[in-house]
């Protein structure tokens, strides 16, 4: 899906499915484009990727027809906007909780390119900007989305007054922080972390707000949850996808020889 086609179906409610894309090989875009994605997450939070990169992942991957959504390392409306000059389609803002870091997030996204005093007097409403200016955020800024990450239990606690605020276009579950803020980490099958994504799930959606999730904890897990509701889906990542494809493949191949398999390295995916 192009940016504009994208928000169109999150807020018809219908469901958008996407990948982490960790690899920045200029032979990857036209393999992934082949995939069937709607758009590809791209993060600079965990993964090293420096600015001119990014915006060549985002214009390779615009060109193809796959809205680039990039997750900035903080919930910081510069960086929001760096984003977003680079060709970004939207931005991913981690580990939001307040109010305010979503407003400022909201001026970054919805209101380029006025900054400083004169964007926050306009959040705060004390004062009206020229229709001039106001058209040209409009037309400039309208199909930009804006994704706020909720990982963590202060986030859940104040999740109604943050999905309140005018502009945010997707509440995205971060599974990992979730499992730590909760005091269970990596206990994706503890009760408390399931009631906790559901409970994320049906208040986004309450507030007309669509409800995602980066899953990689299993098919029926993430189908479970897409019926309840989640419908921007961030599946697996190429790296995980590459990596359990060829460990399959390989462990085959050695079985059928006969050959003892290779020593399998741990660590978990926190990403």
């Amino acid at each position: 899906m192009t940016a504009p086609e994208l928000l169109k179906a999150l807020r018809a409610g219908k469901r958008a499915y996407g990948s982490l894309i960790v690899s920045d090989s200029p032979r990857w875009p036209a393999a992934v484009a082949k995939i069937g994605l709607d758009f590809v997450f791209i993060d600079t939070e965990h993964i090293a990727l420096d600015r001119s990169v990014l915006s060549w992942m985002c214009q390779t991957y615009a060109g193809l027809g796959l809205a680039p959504i990039v997750r900035i390392p903080a919930p910081d409306p510069y960086q929001a906007c760096m984003a977003l000059d680079g060709g970004a389609a939207g931005v991913v803002a981690p580990y939001v909780e307040t109010v305010e870091q979503v407003k400022a997030l909201c001026g970054a996204v919805k209101l380029r390119p006025i900054k400083g005093r004169r964007l926050q007097r306009a959040l705060e409403g004390t004062e009206q900007l020229e229709p001039g200016l106001s058209e040209y955020q409009r037309s400039n800024n309208s199909d930009n989305l804006l994704v706020i990450n909720i990982e963590s239990r202060p986030a859940i606690e104040n999740l109604d007054a943050l999905l309140s605020v005018e502009g945010v276009d997707v509440a995205l579950i971060g599974p990992h922080d979730l499992s730590c803020s909760l005091g269970i980490p990596e206990a994706y099958e503890d009760p408390r972390f399931e009631e906790a994504v559901l409970s994320i799930i049906r208040k986004a959606r309450s507030h007309d707000v669509a409800a995602g999730l980066h899953s990689w904890m299993g098919l029926q897990r993430e189908l479970a949850w897409a019926r309840a509701g989640l419908n921007f889906l961030i599946h697996s990542a190429d790296i995980i996808a590459m990596r359990e494809a060829l460990g399959d493949e390989l462990a085959e191949l050695r079985r059928q020889l006969g050959d003892h398999p290779a020593a399998a390295g741990g660590g978990a995916d926190n990403i």
